[in-house]
């Protein structure tokens, strides 16, 4: 079995004494169909300031994170914000969709090459959602959605799952014939390309290079095949040994429970190194949101047309901190992990959560975050005030800054890194 990582594995000075060049980690969050801002965004400023009635909930972790207040999304507002959250552009433009990489896969080009997984896609539905509401934040080069899962029992086996004798042959035996496959398309796609028109050309170069992605994961499997999985003690967790979804019948399903084990998942798949990269969707945009345990009379989206209706905002504010409890229970989960430095998880990770909009679909005002990354070199400031229009893009670019990735000579529509964040 695999080792976790220990204090013996660090590289040493001459002198003998253990230098912490422990890993970075990052992941964002997607909290679909905005907040209430009147109950999340703080009243004033700096590392002393009043914590928001929702933001109330992550009292106990104040000091490792700051929220911000003036981050915008250009082609966001209604419900396209979730196809420009991660990347910037403009993907929607009439009936056609055209996107670009998102910050999570130019994390995971770097981050993710001595990794298990190079990045790990999360949602409460299985799938992309390509061309309605997404279940993805994940773009590849080509500006192709990646999948995302949302059972935790088949990703607590894809991750730490000990397979047998004949589940390894049989793996083996699939990765020879998906050679074998990938050899055949080569061949007639170049033979195919001697041809076509120039334009077709252009597809077809696209083309191979969505299977060239395909042969680097393949190899990529094959090498890990033959290495073990992590053991984890899954102690105070739920039960992963069984399939548990949103569509299960309402009287088996408790999204307190989803929600936790969703989480737990990431927070082992972090302290394992079997990724370094997440995405998750943890709200989609426009549909669900609510459960029938939240105790509200509507879904969010209806509650999000609050109409100023008293009760409305209400129940709207309430659900906003049912989610940010579970929250508050990830970043516990991270800092009860204890580094060899005797750091905790949650120092050596970013975490960036927004939405596609803040309050009545607007492009702005957004629900913005950053946790953790204090050994990464974030310097946290409380409610930070930043100016008006300031591109969600920057944050996602101080997190990719922070985390050693190169992203010069711009990234996405940012300006720049956010000065105030870095030690």
């Amino acid at each position: 079995m695999a080792l976790p990582l220990l204090e013996a594995m660090l590289p040493q000075t001459a002198s003998g004494a253990t230098v912490a060049v422990l890993p970075k980690r990052l992941g964002i969050f997607y909290f679909g169909t905005g907040m209430n801002m009147r109950e999340f965004e703080p009243r004033d400023e700096g590392k002393d300031y009043t914590l928001s009635p929702t933001l109330q909930v992550v009292e106990n972790h104040r000091d490792d994170f700051t929220v911000f207040s003036g981050t915008y999304l250009e082609h966001g507002g209604g419900h396209g914000g979730d196809y420009t959250f991660s990347t910037g552009v403009k993907a929607k433009d009439g009936g056609s969709i055209n996107n670009s990489v998102s910050m999570d896969q130019i994390a995971a080009e770097q981050l993710g090459r001595e990794t298990r997984f190079p990045s790990l896609q999360m949602c409460v539905q299985r799938g992309t959602g390509f061309g309605g509401n997404l279940r993805t934040l994940s773009w590849n080069r080509n500006g192709v959605p990646l999948a995302s899962e949302n059972d935790p029992h088949v990703m607590f086996n894809r991750l730490f799952k000990v397979d047998g004798p004949e589940e390894r042959e049989l793996r083996k035996k699939g990765f020879r014939q998906r050679r074998s496959i990938l050899d055949v398309v080569m061949e007639d796609a170049k033979r195919l390309h001697r041809q076509v028109s120039k334009q077709d050309g252009v597809k077809l170069d696209e083309y191979f290079t969505s299977v060239r992605e395909v042969e680097k994961q393949l190899e990529r499997d094959i090498e890990w095949n033959v290495k073990p999985k992590p053991a984890v003690d899954t102690n105070g967790m739920s039960d992963f040994s069984e399939s548990y979804q949103v569509h299960m019948p309402s009287a088996q399903f408790v999204y307190d429970k989803y929600a936790k084990m969703m989480y737990d998942l990431i927070a082992l798949a972090y302290e394992t190194d079997s990724t370094r990269v997440v995405s998750y969707v943890v709200r989609q945009e426009s549909s669900g949101g609510t459960f029938s345990e939240f105790g509200v009379s509507k879904g969010f989206h209806e509650l999000t047309h609050h109409g100023n209706d008293a009760k409305n905002l209400a129940e709207l504010a309430k659900v906003d901190r049912i989610y940010l409890s579970h929250w508050n229970y990830f970043i516990d989960r991270l800092k009860s992990f204890r580094q060899p430095d005797g750091s905790n998880l949650l120092d050596h990770t970013l975490l960036g959560f927004s939405s596609g909009m803040g309050i009545g679909h607007s492009k702005d005002r957004l629900p913005t975050c950053l946790f953790g990354g204090k050994a990464a070199g974030v310097a946290h400031q409380g409610h930070l005030r930043l100016p008006e229009k300031t591109p969600l893009s920057r944050v996602w670019h101080t997190m990719l800054n922070r985390s050693g990735i190169d992203v010069n000579p711009g990234f996405q529509d940012s300006t720049g890194v956010i000065d105030e964040l870095l030690v």
